[in-house]
């Protein structure tokens, strides 16, 4: 791009920053409330919404409570949540195998969001840690995550998640084929509009540490961490080829976890495919503005609000946070 001569005094750039109107007749980049996926933890039992220690204003619901989050969600035009399980610890074993009950937590979720017809998309979280009692995203085998064999159970927790209503599987496992595998078995078994929101490049942050908190994951992981299989945060072209591996094997959008730490990924990965290029607002980075905002004892509006502006000049076509009503709310009020 060539940069015009426009010597000062006939140029000066400050003339379209002067007002409020003139500020918004040349803004660049936009947020929507289109723009937001709304990620909600649910837990077991009826009547529940416990508070999250490490993640202000965020909580854990019981299934009762989803649906009255989902409501707000349509009404503030929020287009679609993302479901994440606190499951009991008499319920994990080292398979992960609650993961494949069609009667789990998330699958129970699924049906219940669908037989109350709200109008808005269910993406569900296809990974084992949940479900482990070592906490790793994958069956552990001679002190390592099995590639392979994870796939399969990963297929069938797909499949299972699908058939109870989810409508856009999301792989956040970062295992090698796990969404060539996924979708050819959706295609299979008939699933040919279920999409696929893969998390290409998810690397090993430590910024996940509120989330593993809030799904009960992170005193169970084990010593060794996820560098075996999430990406290493030194690298960038890495990204470019598992975004470009899972765009053959049938995804049909990608996602860069976490978000706001790694905006050059995101520009990377949009400028290079073209494709939809979704960002996930982490636990760690969203509890940061949050924490800062309490510590100064003001609003974290302005703070997210920077720090989403961010991730969408950056690229993203959509991003996962847990702030989604914050922002959706201040939209619809600013309209």
């Amino acid at each position: 791009m060539s940069i015009p001569d426009r010597p000062y005094p006939f140029a000066r750039l400050r003339r379209t920053r002067a007002h409020a109107w003139s500020r918004a007749l040349v803004q660049e980049t936009h947020l929507s409330t289109h723009d937001l996926i709304w990620p909600i933890f649910i837990m077991e039992g009826k009547a529940q919404r416990e508070a999250i220690p490490s993640m202000p204003n965020v909580y854990r619901v019981s299934i009762d409570e989803l649906l009255k989050d989902a409501e707000k969600a349509v009404k503030l035009g929020i287009p679609a949540i993302a479901l994440f399980p606190v499951v009991p610890a008499e319920k994990k074993d080292p398979h992960g195998s609650e993961a494949l009950n069609p009667n789990n937590l998330i699958c129970r979720a699924c049906r219940a969001l669908q037989a109350s017809q709200l109008p808005i998309g269910i993406i569900t979280d296809v990974a084992l840690d949940p479900y482990t009692t070592h906490g790793h995203d994958g069956l552990v085998v001679d002190g390592e995550v099995a590639n392979d064999a994870t796939v399969e159970i990963l297929v069938q927790q797909a499949l299972c998640q699908t058939e109870a209503g989810a409508q856009v599987i999301a792989p956040s496992d970062m295992q090698d084929g796990r969404i060539g595998a996924i979708r050819q078995a959706l295609e299979q078994a008939g699933h040919h509009h279920t999409a696929i929101l893969s998390y290409a490049a998810k690397y090993a942050s430590h910024l996940y540490a509120p989330f593993r908190d809030a799904v009960g994951s992170s005193k169970h992981l084990a010593t060794q961490g996820k560098d075996s299989y999430q990406q290493d945060f030194y690298n960038t072209d890495e990204a470019l080829h598992e975004v470009a591996q899972d765009l053959r094997e049938g995804a049909d959008m990608v996602m860069v976890k976490p978000a706001m730490t790694y905006l050059d990924i995101i520009h990377r990965v949009k400028t290079t495919f073209q494709v939809p290029t979704f960002a996930y607002q982490v636990s760690g980075e969203y509890s940061m503005l949050e924490l800062l905002a309490m510590h100064q004892q003001n609003d974290s509006l302005p703070l997210q609000l920077e720090a989403h502006i961010a991730m969408k000049r950056a690229g993203a076509d959509a991003i996962l946070t847990y702030a989604a009503p914050l922002i959706a709310t201040h939209i619809l009020n600013t309209r």
